[in-house]
């Protein structure tokens, strides 16, 4: 069996911890498994600024992925953490052999969260230490242990990582390799559609995409390890 190298990416508000559950069993069915933490959130909240901001994000992805010398690699991106594999190809596009959007945001060039989502970085997002950092939405998850363990770990995010555009140079679908979305169909779909469930239509209509559903909420990573590590390996 060949291994696999997987590189997943966290959303906003959490950390690397978020993917605790999933790193295991792949790392069982032999593959490695990389989770960068992202600068100023989650395990590196400590390191929280102004200046932190979409750049330094992708930044943490890409010089991980640079020091680590990977190639051939399943790069996820999850909600938050769409728009920082997304920047990610400039630099690292030609290392990836797939790229996964678990129930995440899937940008254009020159789109930046705050306008995907119509207008702000959400609800209340404003105001937590100041007006550089957004507070973090409440997520719903299956097991109220597992929501009282992850909510004590959510931490505010700077405001630039919401307001900075995103660069792609070229299409999705003009890049060599495979994609995928995986949407959480848990979730119910507003009206208007919402920038999740458009971007989960696009992949479902698309003969360049893969496209596979885990009935869950859109903590699927907590919700459903398990399945989203079997959806993983059926990849490779």
């Amino acid at each position: 069996m060949a291994v696999a190298i997987f590189v997943l990416v966290h959303g906003a508000w959490s950390g690397a911890h978020g993917f605790r559950k999933v790193r295991h069993p792949l790392r069982a069915a032999g593959h490695e498994v990389f989770t960068p933490s992202l600068t100023g959130i989650g395990e590196r909240a400590h390191l929280t600024s102004p200046q932190v901001c979409l750049t330094t994000h992708i930044t943490d992805v890409v010089n991980s992925v640079l020091y680590e010398d990977l190639h051939d690699i399943v790069l996820l991106g999850f909600s938050y953490g769409g728009f920082v594999v997304t920047g990610a190809l400039e630099y690292i596009g030609e290392r990836v052999r797939h790229l996964v959007y678990l129930d995440a945001f899937v940008p254009g060039d020159g789109d930046r969260l705050g306008t995907v989502l119509g207008g702000g970085a959400g609800p209340g997002a404003i105001g937590v230490g100041g007006e550089w950092l957004v507070a973090p939405q409440p997520r719903e998850f299956d097991d109220p242990a597992e929501a009282a363990w992850a909510s004590a770990r959510r931490t505010p995010q700077p405001v630039g990582c919401f307001t900075e555009p995103v660069r792609l140079a070229r299409p999705l679908e003009a890049y060599p390799f495979t994609r995928t979305y995986i949407k959480a169909t848990g979730e119910r779909r507003p009206e208007p559609g919402g920038a999740l469930w458009a971007a989960a239509d696009r992949a479902r209509r698309s003969p360049a995409w893969r496209y596979r559903e885990i009935a869950t909420g859109h903590m699927i990573a907590s919700n459903r390890p398990g399945d989203l590590a079997r959806l993983l390996l059926e990849l490779v």
